[in-house]
């Protein structure tokens, strides 16, 4: 039986105006170091330009392997819940999205899990090994599915800035969680950017 190892990335992090910075760069280098020894298939990014560099800086750490946009890796809210869903600290944040917003957003998560969230396939004759460098939500989004939880549990699911978040999916077996915001490869002082300020261990 195959199985299809994804490993999941937010872009390092990045600027205002959505550009890796040098801390964001620092941290990319990082993540490529520590997938170095595994085989890794292809690298796959978000069309936005944070992703694209993360993506392209790790690279330089896995020689001959493809890089390649994907566009249902871009930065979208997944799923916009019902009020009776929406915790009270989030409900300004869905303010202003309207029901063709929501429902755009939602066929992006659809498109995700459908091309990502799966098994190698029966005609498969060996493991695969994909990074997907992406954005918090998209990953919150295929973690809530390979749970199977409910649609609006992705909220409260951030990952940190090159954090790493490992699915594997096989052939008529529900996916496993092998980790998930896994900071390990970054020193200290690289650690839980893209959280908010706070003390974190």
């Amino acid at each position: 039986m195959t199985t299809r190892h994804l490993y999941l990335a937010r872009h390092g992090a990045a600027d205002a105006f959505g550009q890796l910075t040098g801390i964001g760069r620092r941290q990319s280098g990082l993540l490529g170091e520590r997938l170095a020894g595994l085989p890794v298939d292809a690298v796959w990014h978000s069309p936005l330009p944070r992703a694209a560099a993360c993506a392209y800086e790790l690279a330089r750490h896995l020689p001959n392997v493809p890089v390649a946009e994907a566009a249902e890796l871009i930065d979208h809210v997944p799923y916009v819940p019902s009020p009776a869903e929406t915790p009270p600290s989030w409900a300004g944040f869905f303010d202003g999205y309207d029901a063709t917003e929501a429902a755009s957003g939602h066929r992006l998560a659809e498109a995700l899990v459908a091309r990502f969230a799966k098994a190698p396939g029966a005609t498969a004759q060996a493991d695969t090994h994909e990074v997907l460098v992406t954005h918090a939500y998209p990953i919150a989004w295929l973690l809530r599915h390979a749970l199977d939880a409910p649609p609006s549990r992705w909220l409260g699911l951030n990952s940190a800035n090159t954090a790493l978040t490992v699915i594997e999916y096989r052939d008529r077996l529900p996916p496993t969680i092998v980790m998930f915001n896994d900071m390990s490869h970054l020193p200290a002082d690289l650690r839980w950017t893209g959280f908010p300020k706070g003390i974190r261990p």
